[in-house]
């Protein structure tokens, strides 16, 4: 029963983040659904199998078990399964659209896990307490400034399920309601940003132009620097650099912008 009862959880959501099944005798493609499954195996045990060198420092430096090299190799999988989904639902016959978007809940998981972990306004804006208060069993006084940690808030293991980790999937068949409350990187309430849904429709939009007219890779072997700088918002330390070369297939689109 296990073995079904996986396959019936799977193809629910893959019919939600692509509209196809990956499991099973109903399989469209079963190259496609091999390789999906070997994906997701592979992910589960990379995220479940236990690395000497975290507790052994001197191991880290020779990958012992080649954990990190499998990795590696499994986050490219992963990207090119991402742009393999853009690529089916729009194709090659012209550019990523707004009205898109909502066929695209993996890359909107993207967005949402990038706001969690990194968020531009890791302290919301202040608010003063009009009069005395309790929140979160803290007596608040009258004519007090108030700071909402929203870095540290979407980082809690008490809210969040492996809170440290980039987990996009976190979000696969949520409704808004599931984690509205815990995601805030737009404030919540009646003084939430007010741009708020202008930013969401164009990082997608962007993001997803992004990927269908680009391959990307890093300009060498490390990893990305994502230690924070300082400023109004939380910029990165380090400015992002990357390579990108044009899709062969969409060349002509890029002419045309």
């Amino acid at each position: 029963m296990k073995s079904k009862l996986s396959e019936l959880s799977f193809n629910i959501i893959m019919r939600i983040v692509a509209g196809k099944r990956y499991f099973g005798d109903q399989v469209a493609n079963y190259e496609e659904g091999r390789k999906f499954r070997d994906l997701i195996n592979e992910m589960f045990y990379l995220s479940g199998a236990s690395n000497p060198g975290d507790f052994l420092p001197f191991l880290q430096w020779i990958d012992y078990q080649g954990l990190e090299k499998r990795m590696l190799v499994l986050k490219k999988k992963m990207d090119a399964f991402l742009q393999s989904l853009i690529d089916e639902h729009r194709g090659h016959d012209r550019l990523v659209d707004e009205p898109d978007i909502s066929h695209l809940p993996y890359l909107q998981g993207i967005i949402n896990e990038t706001l969690r972990l990194y968020p531009a306004v890791p302290l919301l804006a202040p608010r003063e307490s009009s009069d005395n208060c309790t929140i979160g069993w803290f007596d608040i006084p009258s004519k007090t400034m108030l700071l909402v940690n929203a870095w540290a808030l979407q980082r809690d293991p008490e809210l969040w399920d492996d809170p440290e980790s980039f987990k996009p999937e976190r979000y696969e068949g949520l409704q808004n309601e599931a984690y509205k409350l815990k995601l805030i990187p737009f404030g919540m309430g009646r003084r939430s940003c007010p741009g708020a849904s202008l930013a969401n429709r164009v990082m997608a939009l962007a993001l997803a132009a992004l990927i269908q007219c680009f391959e990307w890779r890093r300009i060498d072997e490390e990893l990305v620097d994502m230690a924070e700088g300082s400023g109004l918002t939380m910029p990165k330390a380090k400015p992002l650099e990357a390579m990108c070369r044009a899709r062969e297939e969409m060349v002509k689109f890029l002419f045309e912008l």
